[in-house]
């Protein structure tokens, strides 16, 4: 299925949110996740699907001083 995660569009075979997290390699305790202008809570990521078109953003924090 395609998606758009970060603004590239991506062929991916992720049936959640986690698994897409798990398949590009990233952490997800260390990441926020916006799926179509809504917040994933970490909770539901296991459960929440995603479906062709969706528009994925990965937030990443930095931290600093």
């Amino acid at each position: 299925m395609e998606i758009i995660v970060n603004g590239k569009p991506i062929n991916i075979s992720a049936e959640t949110v986690y698994d897409l997290l798990i398949k590009l390699e990233i952490d997800p305790s260390e990441v926020v996740v916006v799926r179509n202008l809504e917040v994933v809570p970490k909770k539901t990521q296991q459960f929440e699907g995603l479906r062709h078109g969706d528009r994925i953003e990965i937030i990443h924090f930095v931290g600093g001083g």
